[in-house]
């Protein structure tokens, strides 16, 4: 794995855009440019790359997306109201810009044409972005009918691609096979809390098995994130990075 040069933005004026609250940044350097990172909190993140704005999961819940920055490129995880909210959507949406989504989450959109879908194992390049689906789903936690909180074949996480940089936003999911075969992810995103997603214990499984430089736990509630760090620190190519990603 190759290493990550990594600048912490703390201030809002590093920002190319003025936001109307002071969300942490990183800045991750890539061969071609800089990726900042926003954290917009729970499952809701922003990333800006080469001059294009690229939400993922944007919810009313998280920010004030009246306020927020136009998309050039926006990506839905999953149905669920804490990942897709159409309000937020509606406020950020330009007219050239294209919502990568799943087929469950469209049939929960009326008169939507600004849909790019994309099933697990989907690979598309859309501005200058390469975009894989990957799965993303319980196996262990279930609700007490016994059907899976996130059914298999509903949801995906994904792996962006900047530069010489792959990035995993996993989605709603637990450390199911195909997340723990994957190969060369510098940058992931695993979600951390029960009953939803995964233990500590269940990310730091998932990680130690694929391997990404950086890994952020996000989606996290209460769960306490020094339990992932403890897991974690013997693992000296592995950074964990916490931030406010409740």
């Amino acid at each position: 794995m190759k290493p990550l040069t990594v600048m912490i933005l703390m201030s809002i004026l590093s920002s190319t855009f003025s936001l109307s609250k002071d969300y942490e940044k990183d800045v991750i350097k890539t061969s071609e440019g800089d990726l900042v990172m926003t954290f917009i909190g729970h499952g809701t993140l922003m990333f800006e790359f080469k001059g294009m704005v690229i939400h993922i999961d944007p919810t009313m819940r998280e920010a004030d997306y009246k306020d927020m920055p136009d998309a050039d490129l926006l990506l839905v995880t999953h149905q669920h109201g804490d990942h897709l909210d159409i309000t937020a959507i509606n406020h950020i949406l330009k007219k050239d810009c294209e919502a990568v989504m799943t087929p469950v989450c469209l049939e929960n959109l009326e008169d939507f044409n600004q849909a790019v879908i994309m099933k697990n194992g989907d690979k598309k390049t859309i501005k200058g972005i390469q975009i894989e689906a990957i799965p993303a789903y319980n196996i262990e936690h279930k609700r007490n009918n016994g059907t899976p909180y996130h059914p298999k074949g509903e949801g995906n996480g994904y792996i962006l691609t900047f530069g010489d940089t792959r990035v995993l936003v996993a989605g709603d999911t637990e450390n199911i096979p195909e997340i723990k075969a994957l190969k060369d992810i510098d940058i992931a995103f695993l979600p951390m809390n029960l009953p939803y997603t995964m233990t500590p214990e269940m990310v730091a499984d998932a990680a130690k098995a694929f391997r990404p430089s950086i890994l952020y736990p996000y989606h996290y509630g209460n769960t306490d994130t020094d339990e992932l760090v403890k897991l974690m620190e013997a693992e000296k190519d592995i950074e964990v990075r916490i931030r406010e990603l409740q």
